[in-house]
């Protein structure tokens, strides 16, 4: 397998610094700052990237399940809500609340909640944040 990177450069003190991100194949580039990672400011932030990652593993991971299951979804849309609270550590990413849309024909809320929490459970940034971070799931199947 391929080893993915991404860059990021940072100039100026924490404050009132600012930096520019890249990702390896230049598909995402954007500013962060203080600002736009503890306050409301626009650029986008660590965090906001974490969940980007993550909404996206998942709905693979998850579309993989549903096919594998004999169920091939028509979508799955996932959002990230990534909690970046202050702890005795330190600022530290706490929980990740994914919710999931599915358009699936032919299954079940039951048969589809079962294999949401799989996917939850093996998808790889599932597995690699789970350790420091609480992952909670809701997971809906479109009418």
């Amino acid at each position: 397998m391929p080893i993915r990177t991404a860059s990021a450069r940072w100039q100026g003190n924490l404050t009132e610094g600012s930096g520019t991100l890249r990702t390896g194949k230049g598909g995402l580039e954007g500013n962060y700052s203080f600002k736009s990672r503890f306050e409301e400011g626009e650029g986008t932030n660590p965090e906001e990237l974490i969940g980007a990652a993550h909404a996206a593993c998942y709905s693979m991971a998850f579309s993989k399940a549903l096919a594998d299951a004999g169920t091939t979804p028509t979508s799955v849309e996932t959002t990230a809500k990534v909690h970046f609270d202050k702890t005795d550590a330190g600022m530290t990413v706490t929980a990740i609340d994914l919710e999931t849309v599915g358009q699936v024909p032919g299954i079940d809320q039951a048969q589809f909640t079962k294999l949401a929490e799989s996917a939850k459970e093996n998808c790889p940034i599932s597995r690699l944040l789970s350790p420091g971070a609480t992952i909670n799931l809701n997971a809906r199947l479109a009418s």
